[in-house]
């Protein structure tokens, strides 16, 4: 744990996981949800137990002011980022957004906002039990000896991916972070790559949890089938990834709900920065609004907490990947919401181009959306003009489910890993390479994707960047080859 970053080590409990790929989740207990129509935020009901991120100056003096204003709020201080000026708090104060800017350290606080409209489920922080370590998902089942499907893998020709692996499958100096639900390390296709000394779970508060399986899924599969594309060893079973000789860690993201809290997310990347991680991959979007406006009090404030993790974790050599989202939006055209926020009630609501989905519209994110078998746009994909970077498969994908087991699934969730699997293998050939660096290698060598034939007036741009495509269909072999 980095000095500069004051990362409380809290006692944290393990949460259960059940998620719907790109951010869907069942509603939590409900709470009087804030405003979401830009005018700031109204008070949960008294009593209501609410996460929130505090923003201030990353100075070492600020932050300490800021925790003293959080304390003399009636807040207590959940983890505390020095490095990004962010401290995530917890408070059953109605008033706690406007008591911690009113006392004599008020005056550091920039923005505070709450991290969801629900009551906070995990309860106050450090509360909750650790369960024994436990051995995995369905541990007792034996993992079936299967033979190598690779045949079935059409989506590693699509991306050049069985051509790549004739020169390199990637090498262990690479870790990815697995950003999701939970990966089943005990899966034979898994279990040659999996680093656990770097696997944590941040579903708890945003605290840190590295108990021995914290880190594991319960009832959800997505983490367990992003981590196989990306690295599903070589090793005469089953599947293989797109980058099989690369390390991967679990850092679980989601709670019981499958919801993405902000507070979760910051940890994870926070997390990854100080785990030294050169890729991370993250399949969903930061629950309860699919768009993030600047324009409203708690909103804002969130999507600057959030910027300033990714900006720090990127400072730190660390890459982001991300899923461009499901449901068939323009992201370069931005009028309504009606689906959030998804934690209590949704409202529908005017919204334009400032209101972000996060993580993937965020500076640095590579945004990756999704193709079919015959390289056309999944009819699910989000899409926009010069807002998706790159595309890749993402229709019935063929990857490892907890048990040792394999099954399909379709989504942007399914697109993303492929492209960090190529990040990761274009870092072990090229391990001078800066996150920056490597975004340019993914836009360059992808390859062209021009709009349908059939005309379709939502794919504005070129054959060189589209609305659909960004800058082409990810280009594993480009990624290798010269080196």
């Amino acid at each position: 744990m980095s000095a500069r970053s004051r990362t409380r080590r809290l006692s944290a409990g393990l949460a259960v996981v059940a998620l719907a790929f790109a951010g869907a989740g069942t509603a939590a207990a409900h709470a009087t949800p804030v405003s979401v129509t830009g005018s700031g935020a109204a008070a949960a009901e008294p009593g209501i137990l609410m996460n929130y991120v505090v923003n201030t100056k990353p100075v070492a003096i600020h932050v300490d002011r800021t925790e003293e204003a959080i304390k003399a709020a009636g807040g207590t201080v959940v983890q505390s980022y020095e490095d990004l000026g962010v401290v995530i708090a917890q408070s059953t104060n109605p008033n706690f957004r406007t008591d911690v800017k009113l006392g004599k350290n008020g005056k550091s606080v920039q923005t505070v906002g709450a991290t969801r409209t629900a009551a906070v489920k995990e309860g106050p922080v450090g509360s909750a039990a650790k369960p024994a370590a436990t051995k995995g998902l369905l541990a007792g089942e034996s993992a079936p000896a299967l033979d190598p499907r690779e045949g079935e893998q059409w989506d590693m020709v699509q991306i050049k991916a069985d051509q790549a692996h004739q020169q390199s499958d990637g090498t262990t100096r690479v870790l990815v972070g697995i950003n999701d639900s939970g990966v089943d390390d005990t899966h034979p296709d898994l279990a040659p790559n999996f680093d656990a000394a770097d696997s944590v779970s941040c579903n708890n508060n945003g605290v840190p949890d590295t108990t021995p399986g914290a880190w594991r899924p319960t009832t959800s599969d997505h983490g367990t089938h992003v981590a196989g594309t990306v690295a599903a060893a070589r090793n005469g079973v089953g599947i293989v990834g797109v980058a099989p000789g690369v390390r991967i860690a679990s850092v679980k993201v989601v709670n019981d709900d499958g919801f993405i809290y902000p507070e979760y997310a910051i940890c994870g990347w926070v997390w990854a920065a100080e785990h030294k991680m050169d890729v991370t991959n993250h399949s969903y979007f930061i629950d309860p609004f699919e768009f993030w406006c600047n324009d409203d009090g708690d909103q804002g404030a969130v999507q600057e907490a959030v910027r300033r993790a990714v900006a720090f974790a990127t400072g730190k050599g660390v890459l982001s990947v991300a899923a461009a989202g499901n449901s068939n939006y323009d992201l370069a055209n931005k009028t309504t919401d009606s689906g959030s926020p998804n934690d209590t009630t949704p409202v529908t609501r005017t919204i334009n181009n400032d209101c972000l989905d996060l993580p993937t519209e965020l500076p640095g994110v590579i945004t990756v959306a999704s193709t079919t078998r015959t390289k056309d746009r999944s009819g699910f994909s989000n899409f926009g003009l010069n807002k998706i970077d790159v595309a890749a498969p993402g229709s019935s994908i063929l990857s490892t489910i907890p048990g040792g087991k394999y099954g399909l699934k379709s989504g942007t969730s399914m697109a993303s890993p492929h492209v960090t699997g190529v990040a990761a293998l274009i870092k072990s050939n090229r391990p001078w390479l800066k996150p920056a660096e490597i975004e340019k290698a993914l836009r360059t060598d992808a390859d062209d994707q021009a709009c349908p034939a059939v005309v379709d007036a939502r794919c504005t741009g070129t054959t060189a960047n589209n609305a659909f495509f960004g800058q082409g269909i990810v280009d594993a072999l480009d990624g290798v080859k010269r080196w």
